[in-house]
């Protein structure tokens, strides 16, 4: 185990030295040790090297905000240790990671496992909500229901111990860190990248895995160009975890017919790796082949820089189902105001660097309240929640507010606010 001082990823090898080098990148939540029931059998031919999520199983809380520098401190840390080229294995978050070096460091990446990974996680909206809550609760709401989303029902109540070591690993992170990896899941979309992956790649995922299932993960395969799918039965989210020899088998299959560089230490450039043939049936799983075609997003065409810029910001801040609704109602009435709106307000005052985020929330807020525009304050509250503000600091504002615009407008604005604060930062039973 050990610890890179400038860019700090805990890391352990398991393995001889002169093996190939194998990497296992674990999902959000969770320590190297999801890894655990593989390690042993993978160690017979690699050298297998797992590393911890920054705030996660003690890691340095150093915050990442997007999948892209999780990239590059794992690339840096391996850079300090001679690692040059290796097989990779990723596990939600970790996935992502491994999609970003495919595409951003090809010449890395021998092959490719991606488990329980998708193109697109959910809704940035779901992840930034994740992030409210953390922010205004912590991290024990999210513990309390990891569980459910990772594994199925009955393996939950036949492991009980396990399930408690799941609840331990969420509420033992660094909470900034897990906010910061939401919203490195929130941005993450490559769906229209997938096709320039070019390594073998294995896409794995749990039939009952309720987060990123087997449409996610056919999305990923029609994507990818040299990419086999299989199902696990009876695993849901965290596979590795819940149908470990099944996982450990289709691994191995992989990596050793995928990578066939019997002299690659991992720790010496190489040439590509050959192209794979099609992954067999592991004895305990059910490979399935049918691949549906990848979801394609209609980008707004013939729209000027700032506009783009614009509507990145706003679905940022106010959130997609907001934006949505409101592009769908606007028409040809308002739809041109709209698109000043988005322009002008987003592209152009919203990005200016000279004020962050929550510094432009508190005085939105305050200009709203001044106004008595009460249904905008309530989507603006929303807004400064995801921008980074505490309920606490909310109340401040709103306090500021009521001594310079008025106690009956900072009234009707405590009362919108405390409605949309109950709404936002109340966990999901």
């Amino acid at each position: 185990m050990s610890e890179i001082p400038t860019n700090p990823l805990q890391y352990r090898f398991d393995g001889r030295e002169d093996a190939p080098v194998l990497i296992l990148g674990p999902s959000l939540g969770t320590t190297w040790h999801m890894w655990d029931r593989q390690v042993p059998e993978l160690t017979r031919q690699w050298r297998v090297l797992r590393f911890d999520l920054p705030g996660h199983g003690g890691a340095p809380a150093h915050p990442a905000g997007s999948v892209a520098e999780l990239a590059t401190r794992l690339l840096a840390t391996l850079d300090s240790i001679g690692v040059q080229r290796f097989g990779y294995a990723g596990c939600a978050l970790g996935g992502a990671i491994g999609i970003e070096l495919a595409l951003r460091h090809p010449e890395r990446l021998a092959s490719l496992a991606l488990v329980a990974a998708s193109p697109r996680f959910g809704t940035a909206d779901e992840f930034r909500q994740r992030g409210v809550i953390v922010r205004t609760n912590g991290l024990d709401p999210i513990a309390r229901t990891s569980p459910d989303r990772w594994f199925t029902g009955g393996f939950a109540a036949a492991q009980p111990a396990i399930t408690e070591w799941a609840v331990q690993m969420v509420r033992t992170t660094d909470p900034g860190c897990y906010i910061a990896a939401c919203e490195a899941l929130a941005s993450f979309d490559v769906r229209t990248e997938l096709g320039r992956v070019g390594v073998p790649t294995l896409v794995l995922v749990g039939s009952d895995d309720q987060v990123t299932g087997p449409a996610e993960a056919r999305t990923l395969v029609a994507g990818i160009p040299d990419a086999r799918l299989a199902v696990v039965p009876g695993a849901s989210h965290l596979v590795p975890v819940e149908q470990p020899a099944a996982v450990t088998d289709l691994l191995v299959h992989h990596f050793s017919t995928a990578w066939q560089q019997p002299y690659d230490t991992g720790q010496t450039a190489l040439p590509a790796a050959p192209v794979s043939p099609a992954i067999a049936a592991a004895p305990l799983v059910t490979p399935v082949a049918e691949i549906a075609p990848a979801a394609v997003p209609v980008q707004p065409a013939g729209q000027p820089d700032r506009y783009e810029t614009g509507l990145k910001i706003r679905r940022e801040v106010l959130g997609d189902a907001h934006v949505d609704r409101a592009l769908a109602e606007a028409e040809g009435f308002s739809g041109e105001f709209e698109e000043f709106v988005t322009r002008y307000a987003w592209g152009e005052i919203w990005d200016r660097p000279g004020l962050d985020r929550r510094t432009r929330s508190c005085v939105t807020l305050t200009a709203l309240v001044a106004g008595g525009h009460l249904e905008e304050l309530a989507f603006h509250t929303r807004a400064a929640l995801r921008n980074g503000l505490t309920p606490d600091e909310i109340k401040e504002v709103l306090l500021q507010a009521a001594v310079y615009c008025g106690v009956p407008a900072a009234n009707s604005a405590f009362r919108v606010a405390r409605q949309v604060i109950r709404e936002e930062t109340t966990p999901a039973e």
